[in-house]
């Protein structure tokens, strides 16, 4: 087996919950902040709750946004440099 591929392990990991719940467990990261634990899933507590942060779709459309800007931007960019050329031939 290798030596030293392995990532550093932290026995005392600390995991925060948005809902005020920490407590430690192992793993490879030092610090876990979580939106959701057992504490607060409606699953666990029985209770029907909406929980108030983005979904997975939400956030697929975000980066849906961001990257229809992006290349908007780039086809400016593009056709500024062109409108340029353009201007310095004539």
């Amino acid at each position: 087996m290798k030596q030293a591929i392995h990532p550093k392990y932290f026995e005392d990991c600390q995991v925060s919950c948005a809902c005020g719940n920490k407590f430690i467990t192992g793993s490879t990261v030092e610090i876990i902040e979580v939106e959701v634990c057992s504490k607060c899933h409606p699953f666990f507590t029985g209770q029907l709750k909406f929980v108030d942060i983005k979904g997975r779709i939400d956030k697929f459309k975000e980066k849906v946004t961001q990257g229809v800007t992006y290349k908007a931007a780039k086809a400016k960019k593009v056709a500024d440099k062109k409108a340029k050329k353009a201007a310095d031939k004539n």
